[in-house]
């Protein structure tokens, strides 16, 4: 696996790759990427298809497993409003504002270490 230079543009460790698991803890959900890992603190919300849907809404749980095999294609970061990930026509979201938030963060993203395993050392916090 390549070496990717992220540290100017965590996000962009992201790119090309594909969510192996949606987890759900007290609290918070997380998209892994076998390696990289961005939780959502704060409740995310998206869209699948036209189907929108906000965590933890009737039905976000079942939605949110289709995520698993999409490949990230895209992603947006406004600083203190929004983080998302794009799939083709869809997307995760995490609200940044500090009305969103339970805590002091909205999302985490932890990265990987030269062999592309996850290393909770390379973090990044919005």
């Amino acid at each position: 696996m390549e070496t990717v230079d992220d540290s100017g543009d965590p996000l962009r460790l992201l790119m090309g790759r594909e969510v192996s698991a949606v987890c759900f803890a007290r609290g918070y959900v997380e998209l892994h990427f076998d390696g990289p890992v961005l939780r959502a603190l704060s409740d995310p919300f998206g869209r699948y298809g036209c189907q929108g849907w906000r965590f933890p809404g009737r039905g976000s749980p079942e939605l949110m497993r289709y995520y698993i095999g999409k490949i990230v294609d895209d992603y947006q970061l406004i600083p203190d409003r929004l983080l998302a990930v794009d799939f083709g026509e869809h997307r995760f979201a995490i609200p940044l504002d500090h009305g969103s938030r339970t805590g002091p963060e909205s999302a985490h993203l932890i990265g990987i270490d030269e062999n592309g395993r996850t290393d909770a050392m390379a973090r990044w916090t919005w």
